[in-house]
């Protein structure tokens, strides 16, 4: 078992942490992995350079992702034998309560994340159907792998009770070394992080991580809604931003920053209109193409 002793011997506390958390059901584990497993996997994550590094308007990023992890090395091999194994499964079912999970094969938006300097990840709730099975999404669980990360760098893991709301509670999560986070992904289960500020001699360290995602065939059904992809709330206006305040130069900056994020927000969604709108008029199959392209792209954001 690629688990620590420790986390194996203390199920029924996970548990009870986990259905007790907020801003939704969550759970932080220190050295959730084996401590020679984990090292393995950092000595054998890839490069920034090999993985996907298209962002949501496939343009090169700062984000870059590999979800055939099977290439990676052996690590990485014994990691996606062991996740799909009814022990490991049987395992985050008891911490979360959630029966009958599945694994998903495609790593699709999992896999290896890796994030430079000057990326963030604005508020979202995750897509909730298995773009190829149909299945319910339900789970995320998150590995990071940074051997030194200092609070000052930003990109904490962030979840949020409601980002469109001025009293949001938020639960801040930093990306040390072997911590998993494990979280329900559900129509409240809004998460993103904020930008990752590198010092200039450290430039060349990514925020590492593994993402690896769980499913159910069904879900109950209070909580089943309509089939939508990643929902983004643009983020709100920094709160030292108030009336009487006089702005220097670093705050234009940053307002210019979230204007650009947001005109580039609205112009992938006139272009997915477009495209949409195209895709009628070549009748039903063009819309089959398209909307078979679109699950695609948003499945690996």
């Amino acid at each position: 078992m690629i688990v620590s002793p420790q986390v194996l011997s203390d199920v029924d506390n996970l548990r009870a942490r986990f259905c007790g958390a907020q801003p939704f059901r969550h759970i932080v584990i220190d050295d959730f992995l084996d401590a020679g497993f984990a090292d393995a996997l950092l000595a054998q994550f890839p490069d920034f350079e090999r993985g996907n590094s298209n962002n949501e308007y496939r343009q090169k990023g700062g984000k870059s992702v590999v979800e055939s992890v099977r290439k990676l090395g052996p690590a990485y091999q014994q990691m996606d034998d062991v996740i799909q194994g009814r022990e490991f499964l049987g395992l985050i079912e008891r911490i979360t309560g959630i029966p009958e999970l599945l694994y998903d094969p495609y790593y699709l938006g999992g896999g290896t994340h890796s994030n430079r300097s000057g990326q963030s990840l604005d508020a979202h709730v995750d897509f909730n159907y298995h773009p190829v099975d149909e299945w319910h999404r339900r789970l995320n669980l998150i590995v990071y792998l940074n051997p030194e990360w200092q609070d000052s760098w930003g990109g904490q893991l962030q979840l949020h009770s409601d980002p469109r709301r001025d009293d949001n509670r938020t639960s801040s999560i930093a990306p040390v070394f072997n911590r998993a986070v494990i979280f329900e992904t559900n129509e409240v289960s809004w998460h993103g992080f904020p930008e990752i500020r590198m010092p200039e001699d450290r430039q060349s360290l990514t925020r590492k991580s593994v993402a690896l995602y769980f499913y159910t065939r069904d879900r109950p059904e209070e909580e089943t809604v309509g089939k939508h992809t990643t929902v983004y709330i643009d983020r709100p206006l920094p709160e030292h931003l108030r009336a009487g305040h006089v702005l220097d130069d670093g705050d234009m900056q940053e307002l210019q920053a979230l204007l650009s994020r947001r005109d580039h927000h609205i112009q992938r969604l006139y272009r997915e209109l477009h495209e949409l709108t195209a895709a009628r008029d070549r009748g039903a199959l063009g819309r089959i193409l398209y909307l078979a392209k679109r699950a695609y792209f948003r499945a690996r954001r």
